[in-house]
């Protein structure tokens, strides 16, 4: 099997700073996962690592596409699969890192246009598979979809749970719908390790206050003029980002600096606040930090690393 590590977790968690410690610890690639980090225009106001932090470790897709285009999870799908597989072929560990929800779903489960699963049946097959572990829930798929189960390796959570839902959501094997349109499936020998960060959330609500003030420190304000000189459509990704219609609002005299600053960590918290829900309740975690990321953790982590066989 080839190994992927996935590295979750919302805005402000530190999981860009744990992914250069992993890459240098395990020979990796760190792969964006980051919606906005995409983009070359916003280094500051979406924290992408910087020219220095990128030094330290080989990164892919940050800064990859202009702010002029529109990145969807179909084509960041596309983006990261070639970023992984030059990251294999050149026999680093690929470490996926972000906290879009959308891009790694279409990563781990693909892309098809099978219906959504209800919240009941995803929690109910992730609390079973907690209680009783993946070899066992692979069984009890084998007994009701035995096709699906026949594909999936037993070790495999993240498929086996995504196979079981899909059961128990629509009555048909996640086979035919796959038969049915075509699904940008992973390859079958793409073993996905999820390390999942999540920070409480008043650790986390002011990491997000504290990190805007650095932004502002750090040219956010001319960053978001040279955007603005642009003229870009408004409904483009980028001129939505975080921070970035209340700075244009700042710039063109609508409210003051003060007021911009307020109305970004409030969104800001918004943002962390659902993808921190969205990773608990969506993505498997092989192993999951309720803390944001210190260096103290790392001799736990590396040593999950070790013990998951992602080294080799």
């Amino acid at each position: 099997m080839k190994n992927i590590l996935i590295l979750a977790g919302p805005t402000a968690s530190g999981k860009s700073a744990l992914a250069i410690d992993l890459a240098r610890e395990f020979s990796g690639t760190i792969i964006n996962a980051d919606s906005m980090q995409i983009y070359a225009d916003l280094r500051v106001l979406s924290a992408r690592p910087g020219e220095e932090d990128e030094a330290l470790a080989p990164h892919k897709l940050y800064g990859a596409l202009d702010g002029a285009e529109v990145c969807s999870a179909a084509r960041w799908r596309e983006l990261a699969v070639t970023a992984i597989e030059e990251t294999l072929a050149e026999g680093r560990l690929p470490i996926v890192c972000g906290g879009t929800g959308l891009y790694l779903r279409a990563l781990t489960e693909g892309l098809s246009n099978m219906p959504e699963i209800p919240d009941e049946i995803r929690d109910a097959v992730r609390d079973r598979l907690a209680e009783i572990g993946p070899e066992a829930l692979h069984g009890e798929l084998a007994a009701v979809d035995p096709v699906m189960a026949g594909r999936l390796n037993p070790t495999d959570p993240q498929r086996i749970a995504r196979a079981m839902e899909v059961f128990k959501a629509t009555g048909r094997s996640l086979a035919d719908w796959q038969a049915d349109a075509p699904l940008a499936a992973p390859p079958e020998d793409w073993q996905f390790t999820t390390l999942a960060l999540i920070p409480p959330r008043d650790v986390l609500y002011g990491r997000c206050n504290k990190r805007f003030g650095i932004m502002l420190e750090q040219g956010a304000i001319e960053e978001v003029a040279a955007l603005k000189a642009r003229n870009l459509d408004l409904s483009l990704p980028v001129m939505r980002a975080l921070g970035v219609p209340e700075l244009i609002a700042y710039l063109d005299g609508e409210i003051t600096l003060e007021e911009a600053e307020t109305k970004a960590c409030t969104a800001t918290r918004r943002y962390a606040k659902r993808q921190n829900t969205w990773i608990r309740n969506q993505i498997i975690s092989k192993k999951a930090i309720e803390s944001q990321y210190l260096k103290s953790l790392l001799p736990e982590i590396f040593s999950f690393i070790r013990k998951s066989g992602l080294t080799g």
